[in-house]
Formats: structure tokens, sequence, C-alpha cells
């Protein structure tokens, strides 16, 4: 995923709700495998009909990726971007900014 001001900011903002920053954090915590999304609403006790919600605006966002495993949906944290997202911001990092000219 490639970021621009439009992109990240879509990322931060869906990370910017302390919902989907708590359910984010703690898919990163699970790791590779992942969670169901039973398992989400368990662990951080929401339910499902708001989980979905905050689900859908993370996985638009590109922070989550969702895979079918039969009746169940298996949800994993996009690490990736989150990374890109970072290495984004910093990426012009100690360039230096020049004050603007001042009139005489």
């Amino acid at each position: 995923m490639t970021f621009d001001d439009g992109t990240a900011a879509i990322a931060l903002a869906a990370l910017g709700h302390p919902a989907r920053l708590t359910v984010f954090r703690l898919l990163v915590k699970a790791g590779p495998d992942g969670l169901m999304v039973g398992e989400i609403g368990a662990h951080l006790d929401i339910p499902l009909s708001t989980l979905a919600h905050h689900l859908r605006a993370l996985k638009q966002a590109g922070m989550i990726s969702q895979t079918r495993v039969g009746r169940e949906v298996l949800t994993r944290a996009e690490t990736t971007a989150l990374h890109g997202v970072v290495d984004y911001l910093l990426s012009e990092c100690c360039q230096g900014v020049h004050p603007h000219a001042q009139s005489a």
C-alpha cells in the first residue's frame, strides 16, 4: 500500500478511535494467526454489531485483513500497513524547514 496525505489520514483516523485502537492492538498481540471475530468480541467485551462497525472502518483503511473460514471470519492486523503509515509520516524527517523570508 502506498501512502499519501489522504490514505495516511484515513488510516490514522481509523486508529484514532479508542475502540478501534484497542481492537488493532489486540490483533497485533495475536500475531499472524489473527483472531476470529467472535474471539475479538469476547476478549474486549464488545457487542458483535458494534464490533462489525469498527472492523469495517479498520478494513476500509487497510489496517486489518479478513478471511472467511467456513462460517467464521478470521481477522489479522496488517502491520505492514502500520509500518507504511509511520514510514510516510517520517519520510521527510530532519530535512529542515526554512523560515519564511522576512520583509524589510
